[in-house]
């Protein structure tokens, strides 16, 4: 193989590896956001199911 088309062939894998790099970077930022984002609807919905758990004590006939 020539050298010219050895680095050529090196300048396109770095270009792709550094897409790649960028790429996994933001999927990780955004596998954080959604992780975030499923904490608080978890916690949102862990205080509404004690709210209704609650107001079912409070009725009348409850044990």
């Amino acid at each position: 193989m020539e050298r010219s088309t050895i680095e050529a062939r090196l300048a396109d894998l770095r270009r792709e590896f550094d897409g790649g790099q960028k790429l996994l970077r933001e999927l990780e930022s955004k596998q954080m956001e959604v992780r975030d984002t499923l904490l608080r609807i978890g916690g949102a919905m862990q205080v509404l199911e004690e709210l209704l758990a609650g107001e079912l004590d409070k009725k009348p006939g409850a044990s």
